[in-house]
């Protein structure tokens, strides 16, 4: 059960991740601007996003090794 669960979580951390990626509009590698931009509409809420996706990735893998035999 949890095994199910990790790849979907893992699937949607992946899209979510490439989203990010593809909206950033700079290089593949990120190239170094100088002025700060704060996150707003989609782009803070694909990053909010992110973290809780992360957060869930790890709390289900945790319990799958834990319980998951």
């Amino acid at each position: 059960m949890f095994s199910i669960l990790l790849i979907i979580v893992a699937t949607s951390l992946i899209a979510v991740l490439l989203l990010q990626a593809r909206g950033s509009g700079s290089s593949l590698f990120g190239e170094a601007t100088s002025t700060f931009r704060s996150r707003r509409g989609l782009e803070q809420l694909l990053f909010r996003l992110t973290i809780i996706l992360a957060v869930i990735f790890v709390g289900i893998a945790i319990l799958n090794v834990r319980f998951g035999g």
